[in-house]
C-alpha cells in the first residue's frame, strides 16, 4: 500500500492507495494518521478512491482515528470510498460515522462550513 499526504489550506489529505490489511498497510496508515495529529492537525480527509479492500484492522484505524480527531475537535471525512470500502463499512455498522464525499474538493469546502 502507499500513502501520500499533502496539505490543502487547514486540511490534511492522506491519499490510501492499495489494500488496507492487517500488517505493514495498517501499521502506515496508523502512523500517517498520527503524525498528522503530534503536527496539531485535527481536519483530515482520506481519499479511499483507489483502495480495493480493507479489513477489519484498518476499519479499527479508521474508528479509533475518527474518535481521536473528534475529542480534538476534529473530524475524519472521506472522499470516494471504492463500493468494497462502502459496503464493509457499512456492514459492520459504521459507515454512518463517517462524512462521505464524492471528491476531495468537496471534502475540503465541507470543512470551510463549520
Amino acid at each position: 500500500m502507499e500513502i501520500t499526504v499533502r496539505r490543502r489550506s487547514d486540511v490534511q489529505i492522506i491519499q490510501l492507495r492499495g489494500a488496507v490489511r492487517l500488517g505493514q498497510a495498517v501499521d502506515t496508515f496508523r502512523q500517517a494518521v498520527n503524525d498528522a495529529f503530534s503536527a496539531g492537525d485535527v481536519r483530515l480527509i482520506l481519499n479511499c478512491a483507489e483502495v480495493p479492500m480493507i479489513d477489519s484492522s484498518g476499519i479499527g484505524v479508521m474508528v479509533k482515528s475518527l474518535s481521536s480527531a473528534k475529542q480534538r475537535g476534529g473530524d475524519i471525512r472521506l472522499v470516494s470510498p471504492s463500493k468494497f470500502v462502502t459496503q464493509t463499512l457499512r456492514l459492520i455498522g459504521v459507515l454512518n460515522l463517517f462524512t462521505t464525499f464524492e471528491n476531495e474538493d468537496q471534502a475540503v469546502e465541507s470543512y470551510g462550513s463549520q
